[in-house]
């Protein structure tokens, strides 16, 4: 075990010391790195179900008739035109372009909204929306303290929330609810908003309750889901899981040094959202963001496939080829062996002239030139 005297404890914390869970210190918190080992977690996430706890993210509410307005000036999405109970994953970025953060934003209400924010940015974000809030109609509020987050992912989560006892649907159909969309439920009669979103490439449900109710929900899980194969899943899993499906990380594929478009996300940039006349409507990063949009790009994310044995890992150097003196193209985000496809797999940073499928490369592994092969992102696709 390994941790500070000051992390945050997952009101969760009990249950991964009694089911023995390696904990690890993470973006100031206190969490289950592994519970028995990554491959098995990772697998039975692939082929059956996983169970995370996921409550160090932040959850930040926006809530006043200018919610929406508020957030098409302090993210680069149109979140005015979110359905009501839809999600829309977006970016929060600095004047100059540079990504603060990614998020997924959900909305409850017309004028009440969620946004999750990666742990390592909540104060950050929170600080960048007290700033960007001034002059809107609109409330800004942590509900991370209270909060807790717990995921179901992979085939069969469907089959494990409905055999859940206490875990009710309140008017709505989990089996209908679409990807990037939310429903209310409740267990044991109080309220849980339920996401159908995700982080490992598979299919599944997260689920936002009170925090002092998560214990029971978690315990409700495990006991629901061992027929089906569920089993506990650190953060270890959780990483080689959307590394496979070709999702980024902050702090690896995003930073202040990177734009969305830098990183194959310009979609996410809307601009083409404008007020009530029809105007561009202002939002930070936009003047930044319509100059990158219109350029040709330095640099390119794109996927690397591991020719030999040895995994890429972050901050390796790319390299043109396995010459001695190659020279360097390019830096590893993240990189890893692949449980699902059996070799190495990782995400860089090259070149324009070598981001083309199919080039073959070479990345220096502990003084070793390793051959790859750019390949598409992302590595792993699920079967609908």
């Amino acid at each position: 075990m390994t941790g500070s005297a000051d992390d945050i404890l997952s009101p969760l914390h009990d249950e991964h010391v009694a089911l023995g869970a390696a904990l690890t210190s993470f973006a100031g918190w206190q969490m289950p790195l592994r519970y028995t080992s990554d491959i098995a977690e990772h697998t039975a996430v692939r082929t059956a179900a996983g169970l995370f706890d996921l409550s160090h993210m932040g959850e930040i509410g926006v809530t006043g008739p200018d919610a929406g307005r508020f957030l098409d000036y302090a993210l680069v999405g149109n979140l005015s035109g979110l359905r009501v109970l839809g999600a829309r994953y977006t970016m929060i970025c600095a004047e100059d372009g540079g990504v603060v953060d990614d998020l997924i934003v959900y909305r409850d209400t017309d004028d009440t909204f969620l946004v999750v924010a990666n742990a390592s940015n909540h104060d950050t974000v929170l600080a960048a929306f007290a700033e960007r809030a001034v002059g809107f109609d609109v409330t800004v509020e942590d509900r991370s303290p209270q909060t807790a987050l717990v995921a179901v992912q992979g085939p069969r989560a469907l089959e494990i929330l409905r055999a859940t006892d206490g875990l009710a649907e309140a008017g709505h159909d989990a089996e209908t609810l679409k990807y990037y969309a939310a429903i209310p439920m409740t267990f044991e009669g109080n309220p849980v908003f339920v996401a159908r979103t995700g982080y490992t490439g598979e299919d599944g449900f997260e689920f936002f309750l009170d925090a002092a109710l998560a214990p029971a929900l978690w315990r409700a899980f495990l006991a629901a889901g061992e027929p089906f194969g569920l089993v506990p899943a650190g953060l270890s899993a959780r990483d080689s899981l959307r590394l496979e499906a070709g999702m980024p990380l902050y702090g690896n594929e995003l930073d202040r040094t990177t734009t969305p478009h830098d990183a194959g996300l310009g979609r996410v940039v809307k601009l083409d959202k404008v007020d009530d006349e029809g105007d561009p409507l202002p939002f930070v990063g936009r003047t930044a963001l319509e100059g990158r949009a219109q350029s040709e790009p330095a640099r390119v994310l794109v996927g690397l496939e591991g020719l030999g044995r040895r995994a890429a890992r972050h901050g390796y150097p790319v390299l043109m080829s396995s010459a001695q003196d190659a020279p360097r193209i390019g830096t590893v985000t993240s990189g890893a062996p692949s449980p699902t496809l059996g070799h190495p797999v990782a995400m860089a940073y090259v070149t324009p002239e070598v981001s083309a499928p199919g080039t073959e490369l070479a990345v220096d592994v502990r003084g070793r030139a390793e051959p790859v092969r750019v390949v598409a992102l992302p590595f792993y696709r699920r079967h609908r």
